[in-house]
């Protein structure tokens, strides 16, 4: 049997849309507390910002910092459990998840070095290969293993660890560098800085890998539960429920914004955001006040890395260099400046287009073959209202 990408007619739009909304929250906390200061710099004791930047900082903090990534996490999870299902009738299934992942390892590691070293792609793809041997397990034992994965992040600040986190002193460094390299430097300059700062963000990444693989296992499980399908339909207000119940719960597990967001609090508000959207794609009036949010989702790859292109030549030396001299409201203009341009391009693009070209070259990779890119009567570029 010859298999292919899935067709758009027969995509979930709640998973494209919550991909999307998802896009917005990495956006958002990438340019705030990676690209517009160094990313050391909130391991850092600061004074907070003052008047109107310090009210958006807090509001980031508390409702996208790591929300929005846990959402990826979790949404990544659902997608290695469709291609999963999608794949069952060939004797090639394994082959072609292992190359999936392969494939995306390589993306990742060009973004990591060349484009910006605050990638989450290569942690994507490493612990898409941890979880993929779950896809064959009965759900009981991928439901046993995301707790072990979820309470181990949880309580890792209490566990020993055999990788030490940055000292006091080693993030005061980095983050003088940083101050000194991004806003002048070279693009060769840029590249060497952001090699030299790789062993101390692998570190960050260590401390929460346990944390992807648990949020990937846990989208396998709502995926095999039916939870974008008629399981939703029939319980979008149970489902709506607990969304709430969620978000109050994970804003009272967070009461002061800047606590260590390695405990509970993000993943329980991730959790309410995505049953939220799940309970508005079920009703007519939901899905469509959502569907603007379903184009840059189906395109997340080409716009993930075109985030950080535009917000490398925005920061750095070789481009605007307006690293460290943006306030936070001046960030959150430039985020949604930003964002409603991927809105309007991935729409133009989708009309013409299969596929955004990232996704377009993944999928080829993947299968070996190239599949379909331009839709039959699409040279009028025009967008669906």
């Amino acid at each position: 049997m010859t298999h292919a990408p899935i067709a758009a007619a027969r995509r979930i739009g709640a998973i494209d849309a919550l991909r999307g909304l998802a896009l917005f929250g990495v956006l958002a906390i990438n340019l705030e507390s990676e690209f517009r200061v160094s990313i050391f710099r909130q391991f850092q004791t600061v004074t907070p910002d003052p008047g109107w930047n310090g009210v958006v900082n807090t509001a980031l903090m508390l409702f996208v910092e790591m929300k929005a990534f846990a959402l990826f996490s979790f949404l990544f999870g659902v997608g290695l459990a469709i291609q999963f299902d999608r794949l069952a009738t060939s004797p090639r299934r394994t082959i072609l998840l292992v190359r999936r992942l392969l494939v995306l390892l390589l993306f990742g590691l060009i973004h990591l070095v060349l484009i910006w070293n605050g990638d989450i792609l290569t942690e994507y793809a490493l612990a898409g290969f941890v979880a993929l041997p779950f896809l064959f397990a009965p759900s009981w034992i991928v439901a046993v293993a995301a707790t072990i994965a979820l309470a181990f992040y949880v309580l890792q600040p209490m566990l020993p660890s055999a990788i030490s986190f940055p000292s006091d002193y080693a993030i005061y460094t980095l983050v003088q560098s940083a101050n000194q390299i991004y806003p002048t430097g070279s693009f060769l300059d840029v590249l060497r800085h952001r090699v030299q700062e790789l062993p101390a963000i692998l570190t960050l990444h260590y401390f929460v890998f346990s944390r992807t693989i648990g949020l990937f296992l846990v989208g396998i499980l709502c995926w095999r539960a039916d939870l974008f399908g008629a399981t939703a339909q029939r319980h979008r207000t149970l489902i709506l429920i607990v969304g709430v119940a969620a978000i109050a719960f994970g804003l009272a597990l967070a009461p002061r914004p800047h606590d260590d967001p390695g405990l509970g609090s993000p993943i329980v508000l991730a959790a309410g955001y995505a049953a939220l959207v799940i309970a508005a794609e079920q009703t007519a009036m939901g899905a469509r006040w959502l569907r603007w949010a379903e184009p840059v989702g189906r395109m997340a790859f080409t716009n993930y890395i075109m985030q950080s292109v535009v917000l490398g030549f925005i920061f750095y030396g070789y481009g605007f260099g307006l690293f460290g001299r943006l306030g936070s409201v001046a960030g959150l203009c430039l985020v949604l400046i930003i964002y409603v341009a991927q809105i309007v391009i991935s729409r133009l693009w989708l009309a013409r287009f299969t596929h955004g070209p990232i996704e377009w070259l993944w999928r080829a990779l993947m299968y070996g073959r190239a599949p379909t890119f331009r839709k039959a009567g699409s040279h009028p570029v025009t967008a669906r209202p």
